[in-house]
């Protein structure tokens, strides 16, 4: 599970362990990893925490060597690191539009080519990508962040037909407006604006994607692959 030391990486970490999987997370710092893992095993869960930067490839590969060796197998991948780094196309500088795509979209490859040895040998797998609303309809100042999450839909696509026949299905999540820290901080004008044009007139909570992951995960959704599902209230009605 990447990306998953905060907001609904957190969560669906936590919605996992819950269920009684065994959850790797994957941070940046092995600190707030740990954190969380902490927390789940509080719980009752059974979690473990590793440091891992998603875009780099050889970390990938040395994080997952590691629960190869100790579980011998990855039955389910969620790919929910990201970042934003948000300005106009004019003023968007090309280390910010690097970075978002190294980590985003860059990322999610890595990990996904990575992990699909093993399933691909064991001839089972769930693999969970989170892209975004801002992936199928753009939003001004964030061609970088919509780029990358537009990528990972055409990514989830294309691997799904890839790792069909070994029984491996792939499928996107793109998550609209989600109570979390980021959208803590938006102002009281902008989140009135934003519950206007929501349908279902709320954001969304963090187990709404929590559901979502789950049911991708398991045997009740055996026949879908190549799919992305969109969490967003309506919004993109």
């Amino acid at each position: 599970m990447t990306g998953s030391t905060r907001g609904i990486g957190r969560a669906v970490a936590e919605g996992f362990a819950d269920e009684g999987a065994t959850v790797v997370i994957l941070g940046r710092q092995v600190e707030s990893a740990s954190r969380v893992q902490g927390e789940i095993m509080a719980r009752g869960g059974k979690a473990e925490a590793y440091a891992c930067d998603v875009s780099e490839l050889t970390q990938v590969q040395d994080v997952v060597n590691k629960v190869l060796d100790k579980h011998k197998r990855v039955d389910i991948l969620v790919n929910n690191a990201g970042l934003t780094k948000d300005n106009l196309l004019l003023r968007m500088t090309e280390r910010d539009w690097d970075e978002v795509i190294r980590v985003n979209l860059k990322g999610v490859f890595n990990c996904a080519k990575v992990i699909a040895r093993s399933m691909l040998k064991a001839r089972q797998g769930r693999i969970i990508n989170v892209s975004s609303i801002i992936g199928i309809c753009g939003n001004a100042g964030q061609a970088n962040y919509a780029a990358s999450k537009a990528g990972i839909i055409g990514f989830t696509k294309s691997i799904a037909k890839e790792f069909a026949s070994r029984g491996i299905t792939a499928n996107a999540i793109a998550p609209g407006y989600i109570q979390t820290d980021m959208t803590a901080d938006l102002k009281a004008e902008a989140r009135e604006e934003m519950l206007r044009r929501i349908p279902l007139g709320r954001l969304g909570k963090v187990e709404d994607i929590v559901g979502v992951c789950l049911f991708l995960a398991s045997s009740e959704a055996a026949y879908i692959t190549g799919q992305t599902i969109v969490v967003d209230g309506g919004l993109t009605i």
